[in-house]
Order: C-alpha cells, then sequence, then structure tokens
C-alpha cells in the first residue's frame, strides 16, 4: 500500500487544492471530512487539518480528537486547522479587527523550522480568515509572521505539530508548494513514488484479483474517464470485459462511428448500439432540462440493461467514477445541493444486481489522462474536451429533433474543428455550440432571413469547477461566424459567450 497523507475536511473551498498538490509531489492523500473519519489508515505518514468556513469561537463547530494523530505521526493545520490547533490546546483565537483576505507577504520567518527551510524572507502569502490567534498555548512558538498577524505559523515544542494562518495550496501563496514539500517530504518522510506507472501496476493486480474469471459489463461514452477505466479492466481480465457504446443520437457529427474504431483499434470488447430514434421518441414534447436528462438518463438504463441481459452470467459493472464525484458525496455537509442531475447511471446498479467495480475512484481528471498515457490510450480520447452524459441534449434549448440535432452537429464541427486546425483546441478545456430557441431577423442577399441564433463557448480551467471564458482571437470567432452563417441555411447569427463559472455554470442546461 502507497504511503498516505489524510487530509481532514472542515468545510474549505480550497480542501481539493491540498490533495491536488499534495499529488503533484507524487504523494498518494484522501481526502476525508472530518464527521466521516476512517478506522485504520494503512501506512499513514501524516495528517492536514483543512480551513473551514466555520469560526472555533462558534457553538457547535467542527472539531475532531487530535490526540489520535499528534505525536503519532506530524500533523499540520491550516488557516482553521491552525486555530483548531490553538484554541483546543488554551490559545486564545479572536475575531480580526480587520477580516485578512487576499496577498500578505512573511516579513519574519524562523528558516531553523523544517516546514519553513528554504522560504524567502517577505515571500507572498494568501491569507483568508475572520479570526486571529492572538494567544498561543505555552509549548507553541511562533515561527513565522506578516506585518498585521504576529501569528502567520507555529510549531508544537518537542514534536511535529504545526499550524499556518495561510493557504499554501493556492497559486498566490508563490512558495507554497515548498512548504507543502517540506511537510510531506522532509518532516513526514514520504518517498515521493506515487506514480502513474505504478498506480497502473497496482490497480490492475488488483483488479485481477478482484475480478478473478468474473464478466464484467460497462457503457462507454468516449470520454477519458469511462475509456481509461475500460483500458484497466480490459487489462486485468480481457475478454471478459464487454463494452456497450450506445448512439443516442446526441453525439458529435460522426462521433458514433469514430470513437466505436478507436475502441476497437484500443482492443476493446466493445459492440456499437444505435438507438437514435428511441432517445428521439422519449425526449418529444420535453422542453424542461431535467426533464430532458431524466427522459436521457432513464432511456439509457433502458437499452443498457436489455444489452447486458445478452450476455450471460455478468457480475460486475464497470463504471469511470473519478475522485470528486466521491468527495462530492461525502462531503462535510453531505452531497451539496443539486444544481441538476448528473449524468452518470445513477440507479443501474441496484436495478440489475451487480456489484460496482471502480478503478478511478481515488483520481483527479488530470491524474486520469496521465495514467491513460502510460496504458498508450491515443490522443485523440485522451485530449478530448469533457462532454455530457446527455450530450447535445442540453445544448439545444428547448425540444429536441433530428432535424435540430443536425443544425448543431454542424455547428459544432465548425467551431471544434476550427480549434483544432488553429492550434487553439488543447488551450481550451471544454468547448461547445448551443442552439437556442431563438429566431433573428437577418439579411442575405437580398432578402429577409428569420432564423436560429446560436451560441458559442469556450472555457479555461483546470477541473471544471470554476471555469474563465477564453479569450480567442477575434480573426478565429470571425472566421468561424461567418463559416457558420454561410454554410448552414437554419444559421444567421452566431453570439460568444463571455460569462465565467461561477456564477455561470458551463453548460447552458
Amino acid at each position: 500500500m502507497s504511503e498516505q497523507i489524510l487530509i481532514i475536511d472542515f468545510g474549505s473551498q480550497y480542501t481539493q487544492l491540498i490533495a491536488r498538490r499534495v499529488r503533484e509531489l507524487n504523494v498518494y492523500c484522501e481526502i476525508h471530512p472530518f464527521n466521516h473519519l476512517p478506522e485504520n489508515i494503512d501506512n499513514l505518514k501524516g495528517v492536514i487539518l483543512s480551513g473551514s468556513p466555520c469560526s472555533v469561537r462558534e457553538d457547535g463547530h467542527p472539531e475532531i480528537d487530535l490526540s489520535q494523530y499528534r505525536n503519532k505521526v506530524p500533523v499540520l493545520g491550516i488557516c482553521y486547522g491552525a486555530q483548531l490547533l490553538a484554541q483546543k490546546n488554551g490559545g486564545n483565537v479572536i475575531p480580526s479587527e480587520i477580516r485578512e483576505y487576499g496577498r500578505a507577504n512573511l516579513h519574519k520567518i524562523d528558516q531553523h523550522y523544517d516546514l519553513l527551510k528554504e522560504i524567502s524572507i517577505d515571500t507572498q502569502v494568501w491569507m483568508s480568515h475572520g479570526d486571529t490567534i492572538n494567544q498561543l498555548p505555552d509549548d507553541f512558538k511562533v515561527i513565522a509572521s506578516t506585518e498585521s498577524v504576529q501569528v502567520a505559523a507555529f510549531k508544537v515544542d518537542n514534536e511535529n505539530t504545526y499550524g499556518i494562518q495561510f493557504h499554501p495550496e493556492v497559486t498566490h501563496s508563490i512558495e507554497g508548494k515548498t512548504v507543502l514539500r517540506n511537510f510531506v517530504v522532509h518532516i513526514c518522510g514520504c518517498h515521493q513514488d506515487w506514480t502513474p506507472d505504478v498506480f497502473v501496476e497496482a490497480t490492475i493486480a488488483e483488479l485481477k484479483n478482484k475480478l478473478g474469471n468474473d464478466k464484467v459489463v460497462m457503457g462507454l461514452s468516449g470520454g477519458v474517464d469511462s475509456s481509461v477505466a475500460a483500458m484497466l479492466i480490459h487489462k486485468a481480465i480481457g475478454k471478459n470485459l464487454y463494452c456497450i457504446f450506445v448512439d443516442n443520437g446526441l453525439l458529435r457529427k460522426n462521433e458514433f462511428e469514430e470513437v466505436l474504431h478507436s475502441y476497437k483499434d484500443m482492443g476493446l470488447n466493445v459492440k456499437g448500439v444505435d438507438s437514435k430514434e428511441r432517445f428521439y421518441k422519449a425526449l418529444k414534447g420535453k422542453t424542461d432540462p431535467e426533464d430532458k436528462r431524466k427522459a436521457i438518463g432513464r432511456t439509457f438504463i433502458e437499452v443498457f440493461d436489455e444489452e447486458s441481459h445478452a450476455i450471460q452470467n455478468v457480475s460486475w459493472l464497470g463504471q469511470g467514477t473519478i475522485y470528486p464525484d466521491v468527495i462530492e458525496s461525502v462531503s462535510v455537509k453531505g452531497p451539496s445541493a443539486t444544481i441538476k442531475s448528473h449524468h452518470n447511471v445513477g440507479g443501474l446498479p441496484e436495478k440489475m444486481k451487480l456489484k460496482v467495480v471502480e478503478p478511478l475512484n481515488t483520481l483527479f481528471k488530470d491524474e486520469v489522462r496521465e495514467v491513460g498515457k502510460t496504458l498508450e490510450i491515443p490522443q485523440n480520447i485522451l485530449g478530448r474536451h469533457p462532454f455530457p452524459g446527455p450530450g447535445l441534449g442540453i445544448r439545444i434549448l428547448g425540444e429536441i429533433t433530428a432535424e435540430k440535432v443536425k443544425i448543431l452537429q454542424e455547428v459544432d464541427h465548425i467551431f471544434i474543428s476550427g480549434l483544432k486546425k488553429n492550434g487553439l483546441y488543447d488551450e481550451v478545456w471544454q468547448a461547445l455550440s448551443i442552439l437556442t430557441p431563438i429566431q433573428s431577423v437577418g439579411v442575405m442577399g437580398d432578402e429577409r432571413t428569420y432564423e436560429n441564433v446560436v451560441a458559442l463557448r469556450a472555457v479555461t480551467s483546470v477541473d471544471g469547477m470554476t471555469a474563465d471564458w477564453s479569450r480567442l482571437p477575434y480573426d478565429f470567432l470571425s472566421n468561424v461566424s461567418n463559416e457558420i452563417i454561410n454554410k448552414i441555411k437554419a444559421v444567421n447569427r452566431v453570439v460568444y459567450d463571455i460569462s465565467s463559472k461561477p456564477p455561470a455554470t458551463i453548460e447552458w442546461e
């Protein structure tokens, strides 16, 4: 089992970032909410306590028994985590006179302590807290300060327990990664040997042991997650993996044929199922986004269920679940409010009475891509932008018809092909086209037209949790707009979406 760092989540918006930074150091870590902590962790090397929107001064604030970790493994408290360490040991935490949010500089640093080795005087850090530690317990020592925060970092005497009042995980903390490396590598003694190669080798061995000669059925989408998960299972059990790729009539232009061909070239045992008309029938008359998602999900379950029953003695359902989905389902406050129905096949395992195998459920999206490279999955699949399960069904606003799908497929094809041709595709995290229910007046030749408005959207992001609109070159947008309007008779106006997430979402529905 890999060496492991435990990150205890008290509800901070930055907790996943801490995990990402630790994993960038090739050290395995897991996030667990403070109220759902595992009893035993193999090869635990250290603990990080996250920040929190709560205050340690509030009644009922989140807390844990820290004695189960202190003096057994090194502990690092970040922001709220540092305040909790101080307050539970006799220190004093008070409201800040001015809420400290934003950039600050460490103008006093005691570099004799391992946590702050190689950290520059006046290095910039990111503060985000409404409380301040104004008095430390007797055996706690200040090891860094800013102009306005006396206790910016501390260490407990005679034990490897530290607290910091800034966020080393965000990029605004210029040497934050060095602080985390000092803790994880030098203080906790982790060997930085958790790599994609090691993950692939260990996962395939684990899958062989778990699955034996059992059969696994899996629905493929053409996306990164399901493709990488399928290849890992394939490497473990070969032809005992049965893959099903459903054409729901809401894929991109030529996507069904191209992706099916790629899968067969990868050696996967895959069956393509053309169910376009069945999906269009299920969607007839539906305009509400949630109704459409549910109709698409329900129809997929029906098709997948029928195809699965044609395979004898299947025991397992393979899924491409990744780590953010797992974290979300056991978050500090339980699953967050539903913004929209998730496109993963929810009730399928229960309906089919299958055990579930999820080989990627400890990985973030960028890690999945690295594992895919190790497995030599083609770049056209690994580099593919995220594509939602309901596909073009949530990019056609209003009722879905085969005619509208054809229009949007052509628009999307021109946009995506243009990005690729101009070397912009890999600079964008996700690009999409939307067919709006708006018609606008236009002039083409000497005639007035009254045709459809389409919107183009492209965003930059790391993991889709936040996103900014892509500043695509004006000339490129102009050329794409002209090509769409000239080639697609049903469209006479193209707009570009310049909203960021939040407040907008990436998709329009």
